[in-house]
């Protein structure tokens, strides 16, 4: 037995020992971050940071890559397919968990094929109108979408994205009928709402604040359980009239299935590092986005709360039958 537990230890310490090395290796060469988003957008955006500074601290580029389409589905599947040598990493974001109800017939299972490596940020999202239909406050809008049952529409950057989900749950909550015109990215969503082709649409606030303040589009509410640091005159929707209205948008990395576990560790310290550096959280705080902190254990058991809650506002929006 004495010899057993010695041949033992010798192999768990060799393990440990390769897993180590392994980690201390990596990466080896050029890592890609697949966007399943377009250009511009806060996956987009915050990716990059995270793409610049990861090449910083661990001596090789990491790569950004927008692949697009499908409501993020052509982009994660091209991400599952991956090697699992950390070598290609996706961003994602609340989309995913959403889609794991919403798209049945998915190539891949979220929880199945990808290995939670850890959350990025999270951002409230904020609620505008384009100016030409002349409301100024929720209630306002409120109103007008009742006097026009479908005479309204809203604009997101496709099926089950944040921008969409939070479209739906705030139809549910003020029983509106409002008409929802899908684009294949944020950007179209953004530049149409902007140029007044569609009536209204959740944004982040990390993209949108900035033609707020120039008068290009009217803020009604944002999104979150507080105001906004950096749209303190915006009330928030459950102050404005929706009580009990919460949706953010957050992001995080996600490597694929059977990615070692080291390399997945590595990744999470690295990612939380630059995360709490004092010049990215000053930053991010100015543009109205904060840091998650979670350890991989941690990050997979926020994606699962993440993927029933979702699923439950599809089921109860009735989104399964459009």
């Amino acid at each position: 037995m004495k010899k057993f537990l010695f041949l033992a230890g010798l192999a768990a310490s060799g393990f440990l020992a390769a897993n180590a090395a392994l980690a201390q290796n990596y990466p080896s060469r050029s890592v890609r971050i697949i966007v399943p988003f377009g250009p511009g957008g806060p996956a987009d955006v915050y990716a990059r940071v995270i793409g610049e500074q990861l090449s910083k601290t661990m001596g090789q580029n990491f790569v950004i890559e927008n692949r697009p389409g499908a409501g993020a589905v052509i982009g994660t599947n091209e991400a599952a397919k991956a090697t699992p040598d950390g070598h290609t990493l996706l961003m994602m974001s609340n989309t995913h968990a959403t889609n794991e109800t919403l798209i049945a017939n998915k190539p891949y299972d979220l929880m199945r094929d990808f290995a939670p490596v850890a959350p990025v940020n999270f951002s409230d999202l904020v609620m505008v109108v384009h100016p030409s239909l002349k409301v100024k406050t929720l209630q306002e809008f409120i109103a007008l979408a009742k006097s026009k049952p479908n005479g309204l529409n809203y604009a997101s950057s496709g099926p089950g994205t944040p921008y969409h989900m939070a479209g739906e749950l705030f139809k549910y909550m003020t029983k509106t009928e409002i008409v929802h015109v899908p684009y294949k990215s944020s950007g179209g969503m953004r530049n149409d709402v902007l140029a007044g082709h569609v009536h209204m649409a959740f944004d982040a606030v990390t993209t949108m604040t900035p033609n707020i303040e120039t008068g290009k589009v009217i803020a009604l509410g944002a999104s979150g359980a507080s105001r906004a640091g950096v749209l303190p005159n915006v009330p928030t929707l459950a102050e404005a009239g929706v009580p009990g209205y919460s949706a953010t948008i957050w992001l995080g990395i996600m490597a694929p299935k059977n990615t070692p576990a080291a390399i997945v560790a590595r990744l999470n310290s690295e990612i939380n590092k630059v995360q709490n550096s004092a010049e990215i959280k000053s930053a991010w705080a100015k543009q109205g986005a904060e840091p998650y902190n979670m350890t991989p254990a941690q990050f997979e058991d926020f994606l699962k709360v993440e993927i029933k809650k979702w699923g439950d506002v599809v089921r109860a929006a009735g989104l399964l039958n459009k």
